[in-house]
């Protein structure tokens, strides 16, 4: 199953030319790419998909995410320690 999942951008970079951000998942941080999302900067939330940033969204609505997906179970296998909230 394909998942997107939300993050708050924490850090935004240059990398071989991309636009690059660190996006934290309710304490896990990863890279992703911002080439699709050129709008998207320090502090907004992102819906990341096989580590590409394809849309934004609000906070509360990230915050539901998290709560749908810790009530399935799947903040695990996500990689996503259970439980966090952004």
């Amino acid at each position: 199953m394909c998942l997107g999942v939300p993050g708050k951008v924490v850090e935004v970079f240059e990398e071989h030319g991309l636009r690059m951000a660190r996006v934290d998942f309710g304490g896990v941080t990863r890279r992703a790419c911002l080439e699709y999302m050129p709008d998207a900067g320090l502090g907004d939330y992102v819906i990341i998909h096989v580590g590409f940033a394809i849309s934004k969204v609000d906070e509360e609505e990230a915050r539901r995410v998290f709560e749908f997906l810790a009530e399935m179970g799947d903040l695990r296998e996500a990689g996503i320690p259970g439980g966090a909230t952004p």
